[in-house]
């Protein structure tokens, strides 16, 4: 296994019910490890930036507003296979679909307010930990 690194993002929805701290014991539990981290306020800039890849598809504006309705968590986790690990942690994007014990079937309210997002490859967490993070801001 190769020892990657992949975003997290605690979404809106977790910070206001207080559970990062939940949610990063289940990470560390499953041998990922919080490498940076920081909690911010999205500006709707940065929202629509980062979920660009989106733009076209029809929750795109819904999504934006729900990522700036107040703080998140930003972070990198680092691990072997830890894109793979942290989807796997988190569960699927629906929580009535999410198997038992994940992030979203213990903590999200809905498919929209699913408390957490993740990187879907190896290539997107790269590209998504640089919009965050500088290189001197990980420590491992």
């Amino acid at each position: 296994m190769a020892v990657e690194r992949t975003l997290s993002i605690i979404k809106p929805d977790a910070t206001k019910r207080n559970l990062t701290g939940k949610i990063n014991q289940k990470f560390e539990d499953n041998g990922l490890r919080i490498v940076a981290q920081k909690r911010i306020q999205l500006t709707e800039d940065q929202a629509k930036k980062f979920y660009a890849v989106h733009a076209e598809r029809p929750f795109y504006k819904d999504l934006v507003s729900f990522m700036i309705s107040g703080p998140v968590v930003v972070q990198v986790l680092e691990g072997d296979d830890a894109v793979a690990q942290n989807r796997k942690i988190m569960g699927a994007t629906n929580p009535a679909e999410a198997d038992e014990g994940t992030i979203r079937a213990e903590f999200a309210e809905n498919i929209e307010a699913n408390s957490v997002h993740g990187s879907d490859s190896a290539e997107n967490a790269a590209i998504e930990v640089s919009f965050f993070f500088s290189e001197n801001e990980i420590v491992g």
